[in-house]
């Protein structure tokens, strides 16, 4: 059977593999995220939680758009179990540290999928990934943009936090 499924695929094993497993951290980043938007919602800040729930509807945008991706290749996708997810934080800038630490992880697990890629010679996944490098960047800029916030406004007030939360509608306005 292996060999058959092999037939109907142009997608390397180890790429099949890795494509999977990207599936699995799009799906864990969108349900951290939905995690920092309940903690949001509880503590206040209206604007982080809608900025978070929007950046979870789109990790898990990314992981559609990988499951599509190797089914239409051919594969099987593997919808992944998202478990531990953390749903305490410290603070709000806590929350959007957090938020760019999974950021950066993201972007170096699409970084190594590119090179799986390049090693394989799977040109047609290279190609897919670009868009994702692309939105990555975009991404971070969005996340280290937030976490400035905190440096410029000061979050040592509730005046500054409520400032904070305020700013951050605007932070994906500027893209």
């Amino acid at each position: 059977m292996k060999d058959l499924v092999r037939m109907r695929t142009s997608i390397a094993e180890e790429m099949h593999q890795l494509l999977n497993e990207q599936i699995k951290i799009e799906a864990t980043a969108s349900a951290k995220y939905l995690a920092m938007a309940s903690w949001c919602a509880e503590q206040g800040f209206s604007y982080s939680e809608a900025y978070f729930m929007e950046q979870a509807q789109e990790e898990r945008e990314h992981m559609i758009k990988f499951f599509k991706y190797i089914n239409d290749a051919g594969g099987r996708a593997i919808s992944a179990e998202v478990t531990n997810i953390p749903h305490e934080f410290e603070s709000l800038r806590d929350v959007f540290e957090t938020a760019l630490e999974q950021e950066i992880g993201v972007t170096h697990s699409i970084y190594k999928l590119v090179e799986a890629a390049r090693k394989n010679r799977d040109y047609i996944t290279e190609h897919f990934l670009q868009w994702f490098i692309q939105e990555q960047m975009e991404e971070e800029v969005n996340a280290r943009r937030a976490v400035q916030l905190f440096e410029i406004i000061g979050d040592d007030t509730g005046l500054g936090l409520y400032q904070i939360d305020k700013a951050i509608r605007k932070v994906r306005e500027t893209e």
